[in-house]
């Protein structure tokens, strides 16, 4: 059977947004059900910042791969390559790389991301993304380096910020994801999400993906439609991560709640 199909490229190729469900709290297939009816075209599944296990990571990418709704998985920052094969093997049609500072730090997670001759990638074979069925490894080598390991390098640091052109050139680098609160953070411009400095960052990204002919995507400006119309229409961002269980959650539940106290007169 072929590869399952990364909607991200797929919608990229086409010059569409693709949507994205952040996933931090619920380990249950049911997520997965509720980002499909919800329109979500991808997953951001977190590892860096919750305690979902590998486990949890396999189970959710595999219903991902089932539903047509393309799961990506972010890493902890330094976890060692084979915590990012890991994830790759477990059913991931792509790898988030955070902190990154160099393009040393980016090169390494490239390699650990891709096959021979991309990458240092070990070969496995009954995999996730195939159904785990026997499949040739050249087929699978030629597959899943073009659309089935998906690096995204986060731009969250300054350091990135200022050798993003050297990272947009990096072959193996797909796709350059601001991480909007860390970067905010780092160039001092944390909850003034109209300062000028940050604008002008998300613009230095998107310009850097235009011209090394990467994907631009963003995080963390769900929240603000007047910014992202900007990021998606003019700076070019084709990767939307939208909001996260946990908050939509919250959010729904504080809502509610308010909602029934008020009926009482």
């Amino acid at each position: 059977m072929p590869l399952y199909q990364n909607n991200l490229l797929h919608l990229a190729a086409q010059d569409q947004v693709c949507s994205a469900l952040g996933i931090k709290l619920v380990a249950g297939a049911e997520i997965i059900q509720i980002a499909k009816t919800s329109g979500y075209d991808s997953l951001f599944i977190d590892t860096e910042h919750t305690t979902l296990t590998i486990k949890d990571v396999g189970q959710l990418c595999t219903t991902a791969l089932l539903s047509s709704v393309t799961p990506f998985v972010r890493v902890p920052h330094q976890c060692g390559s084979g915590q990012i094969q890991k994830v790759l093997d477990a059913g991931a049609m792509g790898v988030v790389i955070p902190h990154i500072h160099t393009s040393d730090d980016a090169k390494k997670a490239i390699q650990a991301s891709k096959f021979a001759p991309l990458g240092k990638r070990s070969l496995t074979g009954m995999m996730p993304h195939y159904n785990l069925m026997a499949t040739p490894a050249k087929q699978v080598i030629e597959e899943v380096n073009a659309s089935g390991s998906t690096v995204f390098i986060m731009i969250e640091t300054v350091d990135a910020l200022a050798c993003v052109d050297e990272l947009a050139a990096l072959p193996g680098c797909d796709v350059l994801l601001v991480g909007s609160n860390d970067l905010a953070a780092e160039i001092g411009t944390v909850g003034d999400w109209d300062a000028a400095e940050f604008i002008d960052a998300l613009r230095k990204v998107g310009e850097a993906a235009k011209r090394h002919g990467k994907i631009f995507g963003i995080a963390g400006l769900y929240h603000r439609k007047d910014i992202l119309e900007k990021v998606v229409n003019e700076f070019g961002a084709r990767w939307v991560v939208g909001g996260v269980d946990m908050g939509l959650l919250l959010k729904g539940a504080i809502e509610n709640s308010a909602l029934i106290k008020s009926v009482q007169k």
